[in-house]
């Protein structure tokens, strides 16, 4: 058995010594290993992961652009970088287990385009960066398509979602997939956000045994321990705002059809949406503006023609001077901690000269929630299906039913802790043209946006709706599922409309992000209006990967 010791003083000790000298110090420093770490698994179960500090920690898309346009960084240097640090804290260490796959063409992308990059220049902002997709969006290469389900195990896509299609024209390297709750977390009505069947849990690279929420769990945890530069993540109900927020990072839902949907394994049309994922809202808004776009086989997208702003001109570090912001208090009670943050975050933006309009609530019937759930299981079964006819043909899976038959009978590694609930009440439903499916839309459309967040903002003449968008990171549990304690998502998903998380404080060293929430198709005004909070508050601490939480 070897043993290496390393010093950390930073030299390499050379001096002759003794064999029996040098028997008694590593006897000393054995021992001393062995009892350290005993008393370390009796305080947390397992040694503590020691991560040094990355040469890239928490750099900006537009910090790697001018390293590369520098000379002092490739292309082909980042990712090797990335693909250390993934092997290093992913797969290793702390095991954060936020990639699911990793792009085998990677390094070999990242060459083409340095090559690129001294002959022509760069094609955007995200030329040569490697960024992370999440494992429901279809990658033309050898990359699986799964949603975490090992029903689709082996699915790999005939030609890329059309948002990535997007990304690779702007030269942007596909690093990996991102782990995600199984079926976008539309399985039981007990699942643990941010475990799958092929992948297994992401972690909370704060707190190693806290959840990261769902179901873009994999795209958050990656982006806010420095494994990649930024993220896609997909959003029904709070599947980018909620992992977001709870890894202390920058999640942007846009409006219902300014990014396609095709190529995508869905939930429900009616919501469904890509979102971007990043350290800063910068980030956020440069990826934003690459996967917005119209797109011909996703008829939804044709509101982007009269919509398209291009995002990066809002950043302005004034931008809450004059702003009218309504508080939602409605979404406020659910931890004493967490409204305190609220409270110092209103004192910061009436500092920065925004007009502060209070009890702005964003009010809904009781019934909203049902609804809405009635709405997602209709869609399901019919979306699915219709993206299920075009999957790889060695995949003998056809149907929603398939799915079901396929967890049966393969029980002991598909539905270990949870089973699938959801999916049998989905399959159950008929048509988009039950007059109850019909109905529900309708009106929880009509409640969420007309009647609910336009008719707040109407009332107020508001530029945006603050709200914390979720309490702390519970703890992980397989066998009862999630500890939900609150958020703000569900309206604004169902209307469709733009919601942007950004870190504004910690309890117990756990993120907590406010949430901005607008009209349809004002990402402009809440990109600049959470850009300025987070210029002024500057809140996002990286993470240490401790194994529980702070006291």
């Amino acid at each position: 058995m070897k043993i290496r010791i390393i010093y950390t003083s930073g030299g390499i000790m050379r001096t002759k010594i003794s064999a029996i000298f040098i028997f008694l110090i590593l006897s000393l420093i054995f021992t001393g290993f062995i009892m350290g770490n005993k008393k370390e698994s009796k305080e947390t179960g397992k040694s503590k992961p020691c991560i040094k500090k990355g040469k890239f920690d928490e750099f900006t898309i537009n910090e790697f652009q001018e390293e590369m346009k520098n000379g002092n960084l490739t292309s082909v240097e980042l990712t090797k970088y990335y693909l250390e640090r993934i092997n290093a804290i992913d797969k290793n260490g702390p095991n954060l287990n936020s990639v699911i796959e990793i792009n085998p063409d990677a390094i070999k992308i990242a060459e083409k385009l340095d090559i690129e990059r001294k002959q022509k220049g760069p094609r955007s902002k995200l030329h040569g960066i490697p960024i992370m997709i999440k494992a429901n969006i279809d990658t033309k290469d050898s990359m699986e398509t799964t949603a975490g389900s090992m029903a689709l195990k082996g699915n790999i896509a005939s030609k890329d979602a059309f948002i990535v299609k997007k990304l690779r024209k702007a030269g942007a390297v596909i690093l990996g997939k991102t782990n995600l709750s199984e079926w976008a977390n539309f399985r039981s009505t007990r699942s643990s956000s941010g475990w799958c069947s092929i992948g297994g849990l992401t972690k909370n690279p704060y707190a190693l045994d806290r959840n990261t929420s769902g179901s873009s769990s994999g795209s958050a945890a990656a982006v806010s321990g420095n494994l990649c530069a930024v993220a896609i993540g997909t959003e029904t109900d709070g599947s980018v705002v909620s992992p977001s927020s709870t890894t202390g990072i920058v999640g942007i839902k846009p409006s219902l059809g300014l990014a396609s949907r095709t190529g995508i394994i869905p939930i429900a049309h009616s919501q469904d949406t890509a979102g971007s994922m990043a350290r800063t809202v910068e980030d956020a808004a440069i990826l934003l503006d690459l996967i917005s776009g119209y797109d011909s086989a996703d008829p939804i997208t044709k509101t982007f023609k009269t919509n398209n702003k291009g995002y990066q001109k809002f950043l302005d570090k004034n931008g809450l001077k004059g702003a009218r912001i309504g508080v939602a208090r409605n979404y406020f009670g659910f931890h004493e901690k967490v409204d305190q943050l609220m409270e110092e975050s209103i004192k910061i933006m009436k500092s920065q000269g925004a007009l502060i309009i209070e009890a702005t609530n964003i009010k809904t019937p009781k019934n909203f929630g049902d609804l809405e759930f009635e709405v997602l299981l209709y869609e399901f079964k019919s979306d699915l299906n219709k993206y299920l006819k075009n999957i790889d043909p060695k995949i003998k899976i056809c149907s929603l039913k398939d799915i079901i038959e396929f967890n049966k009978k393969n029980m002991n590694k598909v539905m270990p802790y949870f089973r699938q609930e959801l999916l049998i009440m989905a399959q159950e439903k008929g048509t988009l043209l039950d007059e109850k499916y019909i109905k529900a839309l309708k009106e929880s459309k009509e409640m969420a946006g007309k009647s609910g967040i336009d008719a707040t903002m109407d009332k107020y003449n508001l530029d945006a709706i603050i709200a914390p968008t979720n309490g702390p990171a519970w703890k992980t549990d397989l066998i009862n599922g999630d500890h939900y304690s609150g958020g703000c998502s569900s309206e604004v998903a169902v209307a469709g409309y733009p919601h942007i998380t950004v870190p504004a404080g910690y309890v117990h060293g756990l993120p907590i992000g406010i949430s901005f929430i607008g009209r349809n198709f004002s990402e402009g005004i809440l990109i600049k209006i959470a850009y300025a909070y987070e210029k002024a508050t500057q809140f996002r601490k990286p993470p240490k990967f401790k194994e529980k939480i702070e006291k």
